[in-house]
């Protein structure tokens, strides 16, 4: 019968450490001395040290995208002036720095010719701004009802509506006797211009709406008055008049735009900040009849 050579208590107890931390390497394998067995020809601690090595790389790594990550979402949420209230905050800001330093405190422009209150002013000139300012909200209110794309629908009937009171208003003065003019370049450019835009470019048509119709019920009233105090005897004309709260009206309108805007992308909105100076181009041009 052959012998067996019963295993040491150090043994054993090396082996036993040894098969609980490799449980699926069969316990003969760690009492063989061959020189063919690889694994266990590498210290433990060596095995142990990679691991830590590797596991300190991957952390690293991780941290290094992570933090390269973050940096390129905050550069891509990169907020504009005005954002966070709404997109018709962002138009407003664009404009108030069209205006200039004597308009606004916001303005950056340097004030053109003569302040308003040295402007030398006559009936037939205001009655060519009129004119010329009836043409294009006729254009703009003819292109709502046409909504030759879905979103213009939603500025149909919004009480901002200038043509029937600017109607009244020349009828008037045609009783006092003043001839009315034929619309001159100024206004059958910017008509024109309207018309084209309307029907091939969304988001800087809105910017022209937006201008019109807003700066009227601000600086447009501001300068009715003081013609009317200096040519008019201090009467009011239908063009600055609404039916309902004029502010409530303008918060409606508001709230259209910035829902309008919700779809446009980043690009598209930039585009349609980019037509103001555009629009301030058309409107002053249509403003300095009055001096003519």
């Amino acid at each position: 019968m052959a012998s067996i050579t019963p295993l040491s208590q150090s043994q054993f107890t090396v082996s036993n450490k040894l098969q609980n931390q490799f449980p699926s390497i069969p316990f003969s394998r760690f009492t063989q001395k061959s020189t063919k067995n690889q694994f266990c020809s590498i210290p433990f601690s060596r095995i142990t040290q990679s691991s830590k090595l590797y596991f300190k790389k991957s952390s690293r790594m991780v941290l290094v995208s992570a933090t390269t990550g973050t940096a390129a979402h905050e550069k891509s949420k990169k907020r504009y002036p005005g954002e966070a209230k709404g997109f018709v905050e962002e138009m407003r800001f664009v404009a108030m720095k069209l205006h200039t330093k004597d308009q606004s405190k916001e303005g950056e422009k340097e004030p053109e010719g003569q302040p308003m209150a040295k402007w030398e002013l006559s009936v037939e000139g205001y009655l060519k701004f009129l004119v010329d300012s009836k043409l294009v909200y006729d254009t703009l209110e003819k292109i709502m009802e046409k909504a030759p794309f879905p979103e213009y629908a939603e500025f149909r009937n919004t009480g901002l509506e200038r043509s029937e009171g600017l109607a009244k208003d020349l009828e008037w003065f045609r009783q006092q006797g003043y001839a009315i003019p034929e619309p001159s370049t100024p206004g059958l450019s910017y008509a024109r211009y309207l018309e084209e835009l309307s029907e091939k470019d969304t988001q800087a048509f809105i910017c022209h709406f937006y201008n019109t119709y807003f700066a009227h019920s601000a600086g447009g009233r501001m300068i009715g008055r003081k013609v009317a105090e200096k040519i008019l005897d201090k009467k009011e004309l239908e063009f600055y008049k609404w039916d309902g709260d004029l502010s409530q009206l303008l918060q409606n309108v508001r709230e259209k735009l910035n829902r309008v805007a919700e779809s446009w992308t980043r690009e598209e909105k930039n585009h349609c900040l980019a037509e103001t100076e555009k629009s301030f181009k058309f409107s002053g041009e249509i403003l300095r009849l009055i001096l003519s």
